[in-house]
């Protein structure tokens, strides 16, 4: 009784702390808004022992709570049910400035803090005051280098219910790449009083050529809900309501050249931060000769997308074999813009010990927050490699390393050995001349596979392009011949090819791309005095018809 009253106590402590672990995750669909803007607060709870609704009582001190509702989910990941309650909660800040979002409490779970920034809104026009839909468009800048980023952010203001069949022309620009920052995002305003529904689009920008870019007006079109139907039949399909149509106001951009103290043979990244990153998959603080290093490298730069971020600069180390992968591009959304982010990944595999220097990676770009030349860089890094013990075999061992020669040997022992060779040559002599009068026996079955089921196999998993298949069987038939598979491949300039080859494979992700008909053409390359044959059966038979 006292051990099940243990176990449980042990799993209730387990939950309780799992509970407090995941806690109360609290988000917003953003952290900088105009006065009178609302935003969207999103509770997340996984904890399904806990019951009822958060306590919002400390948001009334700085927030309008305009609307609550919950949204239940219930998943299935690896056969297991989990539960999830979001409450999403719309929010308008009394006041201007650095505005938080105080912790929020649900039974024992409980959220952390959230600041957002609220800046005092320009004011709109008179008529568009009074106007029930209105529009307004933006520039975060009013002139950006060029291939550098500019935000451009188009708002569309309305007092009056809209149907769900609203349509914003496509922004285009020639001269121009476009990016669209997310889907279109709704909230609501106040001005003048009176609570406006606001839509929102945001685009980056990235001007190809210097000069003067002018950005075209965009068409928003809309049905306006009829608060008074009119009266009468109103046809199939059709919305009681009024068509409107709006146009934007053009925008002017100034785009700069690049700056004449930039190097003329570099790439040109013009960008608000960059970050380089590294990691080893494993740590390389204990590699041997044969191992497989994964290296990962990536850079993230804000204000660029992934796809104007140039390969990293890359060298060739000798004693380190480099199978490179393909690079991985992603694009993030942020309050700034884009955030580009390139990763990298190589493989590298030592082919003998001692220390292998890797030069340091620098990247070198433009700060447009600050405007002048920077340098990312990771530092140099010397990997030392020890000898991998399984690998000892292949490895030839020079005589010249042992200086010191052998003692000489006893003279009795000289003796002894001539006494043995003398007695050993007698009894060999007898046991042939004993041998020419028995009739002849047929040779005794090799014993596993012979030279020429190892060759058949090697030449059937190359042709099927096998990678893991054809190493298996290379080593098993190079166990067979006189030297070493790298002794081959040092003379043999086609099997040393074609082993990088089969070796790219092994340690890539592009190994189902590999071709194995190189490499079997490169074994049978090989003379045939060089390789060990499968033995002839006997034929010294008599003659069919004899004489």
């Amino acid at each position: 009784m006292t051990l099940r009253f243990s176990l449980l106590l042990t799993l209730l402590l387990c939950v309780n702390l799992s509970a407090h672990a995941e806690g109360l995750l609290a988000s917003v669909d953003r952290t900088r808004l105009n006065s009178g803007e609302s935003v969207e607060l999103t509770l997340e709870s996984k904890d399904v022992t806990q019951f009822g609704k958060p306590d919002l009582t400390p948001l009334e001190a700085q927030f309008e709570v305009r609307g609550t509702r919950q949204v239940n989910q219930l998943t299935s990941l690896g056969g297991e049910n989990q539960a999830t309650t979001r409450w999403i909660i719309t929010l308008t800040p009394k006041e201007n400035g650095s505005v938080v979002i105080p912790e929020l409490h649900l039974g024992e779970l409980s959220s952390e803090s959230i600041t957002l920034q609220v800046v005092q809104g320009q004011d709109q026009a008179a008529a568009n005051d009074l106007a029930p839909v209105f529009i307004e468009t933006n520039l975060d800048q009013d002139n950006v280098y060029v291939q550098a980023q500019a935000v451009l952010t188009l708002r569309i203001y309305h007092s009056v219910s809209l149907y769900d069949d609203s349509s914003l022309t496509p922004l285009q620009l020639p001269d121009a790449r476009i990016e669209q920052l997310g889907e279109s995002r709704t909230y609501e305003k106040l001005i003048n009083g009176v609570r406006h529904g606001v839509i929102e689009w945001r685009y980056a920008i990235y001007p190809q050529h210097s000069g003067e870019l002018m950005i075209p007006a965009l068409v928003f079109s809309a049905t306006l809900v009829d608060a008074q139907p009119t009266q009468g039949q109103v046809p199939q399909g059709a919305k009681p309501g009024k068509l409107m149509r709006l146009s934007s106001t053009p925008q002017l951009l100034q785009v700069k050249p690049q700056p004449a103290t930039w190097p003329v043979d570099a790439p040109w990244l013009p960008a608000r931060s960059l970050s380089l990153g590294e990691s080893w998959n494993p740590e390389p603080d204990h590699s041997q000769v044969g191992d497989s290093l994964t290296r990962s490298l990536t850079v993230k730069a804000e204000g660029l997308s992934s796809a104007q971020l140039p390969p990293l600069p890359t060298s060739t180390v000798n004693g380190l074999r480099r199978y490179p992968d393909q690079a991985q591009l992603s694009n993030q959304n942020s309050e700034r813009g884009l955030i580009g982010t390139r990763a990298e990944r190589e493989v590298l595999v030592p082919t003998h010990s001692g220390n292998f220097d890797l030069p340091a990676v620098d990247v070198l770009w433009w700060n447009t927050h600050e405007d002048h030349l920077e340098h990312s860089s990771l530092p140099a890094r010397t990997l030392q490699v020890a000898n991998n013990p399984s690998l000892a075999v292949d490895t030839p061992v020079s005589s010249a390393t042992n200086n010191t020669p052998p003692p000489p040997p006893l003279l009795w022992a000289w003796k002894l050995s001539t006494l043995i060779l003398a007695c050993t040559t007698w009894i060999g002599f007898g046991l042939w001349w004993r041998a020419r009068s028995q009739p002849a026996v047929h040779r005794a079955a090799q014993t596993g596979p012979s030279p020429r089921t190892l060759l058949d196999d090697l030449k059937r998993s190359c042709l099927a392009n096998d990678p893991q298949a054809t190493r298996q069987a290379l080593d098993a038939w190079a166990r067979q011949q006189p030297e070493t598979l790298a002794d081959m491949a040092a003379r043999f300039v086609t099997l040393s090819d074609a082993l990088d080859g089969l070796n790219g494979a092994l340690y890539s992700e592009t190994g189902q791309y590999w071709q194995g008909e190189e490499l079997w053409r490169a074994i049978r390359a090989i003379p045939v005095a060089e390789r060990v044959q499968e033995p002839v059966a006997d034929s010294s038979l008599p003659p069919l018809y004899p004489k």
